[in-house]
């Protein structure tokens, strides 16, 4: 069975390891809550916002936090009282704002003046989950994507409808929940603005672990029924497979119309920790040093560390910058804009974003030359 409490820890730990940017108050959307649009426990969703200046003060970035999942009724009532506030905005406490949310023009070149939201994460289902009944005995409910809907409604009521330009993203839970509401996303604006999407972290694999076995399959499986998500999952996936398989970019991303930027490691700490060589699929611990330090490898286990990212379709619109950093979330560390450990075809990981958003070029570079993984 998974430890989903070890799974929230790494992730906030993992989360947590960033270049601090600037303080930014917390915006709690009461209203939201006569409209069932509230977190796990029935507190209301809420954001940060850092408004635009100069010729950005019309474009807009919406970053999704990042946190794992809850997949049973158990875990659900933990996660509504971690002091993170993932499942309560009662216990959220400020982010700092870094990376592609950062306002210094030196860090984040392209969207260092746009109207930059941070959305807190409080469902425990990437923004998917969708259930009218409430779980009165254990006080849950499961009310994602309406939570997702009030945020961007809300945003477009103080400003959000007049973007020339929109960027929705996210970290891992929240890179999968940039990929899986990007449609969605699109849906909130005319035609007119540019609107485009890049998960960070989020491509999580629908691979074989170290064991032979889909064992993650199961804990996606929970995670959907539980939350009610197959509704809010593209029709298109849906209609061809269990709702569950298309949790997995994998499997959804064909059918997304909306253009994509995925940024990726094909050596993602969090996939191999809990997918690829989880303590199930290795109870022996023979690839226990190896994950803590890679000087540990040998070269077969190097090797086996590598997959736990299908690539995403080649296509005029889809983009990525898939590296080989031994890391979990990149566009909120140093690696978005400084790092040359990082750069793929000699541009950062800002600059490919850059510009592929901004159709100066078509960039889809995967790391060939760094065959191992390596510390960024």
């Amino acid at each position: 069975m998974i430890n989903s409490r070890a799974i929230f820890t790494i992730c906030l730990m993992l989360f947590l390891n960033i270049e601090t940017s600037e303080e930014v108050g917390i915006t709690i959307i009461e209203s939201a809550v006569a409209k069932g649009a509230v977190c796990l426990d029935g507190s209301p969703p809420a954001y940060q916002l850092d408004k635009g200046f100069g010729d950005g003060v019309n474009n807009w970035l919406v970053h999704i936090q990042g946190g794992g999942w809850c997949h049973s009724i158990e875990d659900c009532v933990y996660r509504k009282t971690m002091d993170n506030g993932l499942g309560s905005s009662k216990l959220m406490q400020e982010l700092y704002f870094s990376g592609i949310l950062s306002n210094r023009s030196d860090q984040n070149p392209y969207f260092y003046n746009w109207n930059r939201v941070y959305m807190r994460y409080c469902d425990g289902s990437s923004f998917t989950g969708d259930v009218d009944e409430v779980d009165t005995a254990n006080n849950l409910y499961f009310r994602g994507a309406r939570v997702f809907t009030v945020i961007v409604e809300e945003l477009m009521s103080i400003g959000m409808n007049n973007a020339q330009n929109a960027l929705l993203s996210g970290c891992s839970a929240g890179g999968l929940a940039a990929i899986l509401n990007c449609d969605k996303f699109r849906g909130f604006f005319p035609s007119s603005t540019r609107v485009k999407c890049v998960p960070d972290a989020g491509y999580f694999g629908h691979v074989k672990d170290l064991s032979g076995e889909y064992r993650f399959e199961k804990y996606y499986d929970e995670v959907v029924t539980l939350h009610g998500s197959a509704k809010n999952l593209p029709s298109g996936c849906t209609s061809s497979m269990k709702p569950s398989l298309c949790f997995y970019p994998q499997y959804a991303v064909p059918y997304i119309q909306t253009p994509i930027f995925v940024v990726n490691s094909a050596y993602d700490t969090w996939q191999v920790f809990y997918i690829l060589a989880s303590y199930e699929a290795d109870p022996n611990g023979e690839f226990t040093k190896c994950k803590n330090d890679l000087k540990e490898c040998t070269a077969t286990q190097l090797k086996r560390l590598q997959g736990a990212i299908s690539v995403v379709a080649n296509s005029s619109t889809k983009g990525m910058f898939i590296n080989t950093c031994y890391t979990h979330c990149e566009t909120d560390q140093t690696i978005w804009y400084e790092k040359p450990t990082s750069k793929l075809k000699d541009k950062t990981m800002a600059d490919g974003v850059g510009y592929w958003f901004y159709d100066k070029e078509k960039f889809q570079e995967i790391d060939t030359e760094q065959v191992d993984p390596h510390y960024c």
